[in-house]
């Protein structure tokens, strides 16, 4: 027997720490040859670490929420080959953004045969482990064939469970070999948790339970949940932490009319929405901003404190602050000074919708110029956006609402809405910022031009 020390690889890119948000293991489970160890998170993107051999699991290299050097011990696996332990990197990784995702091979994978393994673990993300059926195929002949509705039948068999319930199970303190599954193949779905939870938990974990399905505390109770903050929500909390401390960031709010734009969005949705889709306020905002940027290209910009150099950039880049299951996140419209409205109103939709369902590339969401943020019906009066770092600048939108307002010495209703940004003072000064905006609300309150240009 030997034991073989699988330590974090490097995934290039220049990442030098990742962070353990799911462990697909446990100590002494048996793990096949390229099964997933893992959940690791570098970034914005989620990692998929898979075992370079077969044996099994003496060791877990940290606790989920810890970071881990590259290099650094990940799992210590004890195999049948003999000697001294080994010590070499773990197998390619397959990186995929947020929980689900499109593979993406780690820049060391080179074999198609490895890749191709590591894809379909990530499409089955919490199988089990196959290494107990080839490792001893006369002791799995003479077990029982898994029946539904009934819990694991050794403590060392792996639960069939999704890594989001496997991380909910872990918050509520539920061990998942006790729970009872009813999905098909003896999956433990979300409902079984939550009747194990109401039952057999813990007095946290059934009230836990009860104020899920309930919606609120019972009258004189006080429910307290310590919850840790890992993976993308860690991330989104240091990115805004470390943004807000170094940038001297300065707000800037204007009023804009948007009664004639909106007169004109719904007679185009009218005349066209059957054949080409119907139009949102955000492409319009879009144009906007590409026509204003064009006169303030200090804006389109982004700003390295570290070594002192602005870059500023032609095209523009626009970041879309989407709001997902598992936090904010900045899909990026490349070329958006390029197509009319309805191409942008599509590459919208999709953006959002590969983001929200974990299947945006990396590409697609590194790589913005300036950001776009808006919370829509809720976007409120006023709002103090942080900037998405390293840019210098956010523009945030509010609500539209119907107001009286003077017009040609009448008193009228309007729609008004208003512009709420925010700027990196290091590099925009408060007059360049006032005039941007304005040449923002100059465009959306004379909507004709951004059709016209």
């Amino acid at each position: 027997m030997g034991v073989h020390t699988v330590r974090m690889p490097d995934l290039g890119e220049g990442i030098t720490e990742v962070e353990v948000v799911a462990w697909r293991v446990q100590v002494g489970d048996t793990v096949a040859e390229d099964q997933v160890l893992a959940d690791v998170m570098t970034d914005k993107a989620t990692v998929e670490i898979p075992s370079p051999v077969a044996g099994k699991v003496e060791r877990l290299g940290g606790e989920v929420g810890e970071v881990l050097a590259v290099g650094a011990t990940l799992i210590d696996i004890a195999t049948d080959g003999g000697g001294a332990a080994d010590e070499k990197p773990a197998a390619p990784a397959t990186q995929k953004t947020t929980s689900s995702a499109t593979t993406k091979p780690a820049p060391e994978v080179a074999a198609a045969k490895e890749t191709a393994k590591a894809v379909a673990a990530t499409k089955q993300p919490a199988a089990p482990a196959p290494a107990k059926q080839a490792a001893a195929p006369a002791a799995a002949a003479a077990e029982p064939a898994p029946v539904k509705a009934a819990a694991p039948s050794s403590p060392n068999d792996k639960p069939i469970a999704s890594p989001a319930l496997r991380r909910r199970a872990w918050e509520l303190g539920i061990d998942l070999g006790q729970v009872r599954a009813s999905g098909s193949g003896g999956r433990i779905l979300q409902a079984d948790l939550d009747a194990h939870a109401a039952q057999h938990g813990t007095k946290e974990a059934s009230d836990a339970a009860a104020t899920t399905q309930a919606g609120k505390a019972r009258t004189g109770e006080d429910i307290v949940q310590d919850i840790k903050i890992i993976g993308l929500r860690r991330r989104i909390a240091q990115k805004m932490q470390e943004s807000k401390r170094r940038i001297p960031h300065f707000a800037y709010v204007e009023e804009c009319d948007v009664t004639d734009l909106e007169a004109l969005r719904a007679q185009l949705n009218t005349r066209f929405g059957n054949d080409r889709g119907k139009l949102t306020l955000l492409p319009f905002l879009i144009r906007a901003m590409v026509l204003a940027l064009a006169d303030f290209p200090q804006i389109n910009a982004l700003f390295d404190d570290e070594i002192g150099v602005i870059t500023r950039h032609s095209a523009v880049h626009l970041g879309i602050a989407t709001q997902t299951d598992t936090g904010l996140m900045v899909p990026v419209l490349r070329h958006a000074q390029d197509g009319d409205p309805w191409t942008h109103a599509r590459a919208i939709t999709r953006l959002a919708e590969m983001t929200r369902s974990g299947r945006a590339t990396r590409d697609e969401l590194t790589g913005s110029t300036i950001t776009l943020t808006s919370l829509g019906t809720l976007g409120g009066i006023v709002s103090t956006p942080i900037i998405n770092a390293p840019e210098v600048a956010i523009v945030g939108v509010n609500r539209i609402v119907l107001r009286p307002m003077v017009v040609g010495g009448d008193i009228v209703a309007r729609k008004m809405m208003n512009l709420s940004s925010s700027f990196d003072h290091r590099v925009v000064d408060g007059q360049d910022a006032a005039k941007f905006i304005q040449a923002v609300r100059g465009h959306l309150e004379a909507p004709g031009v951004l059709l016209a240009t």
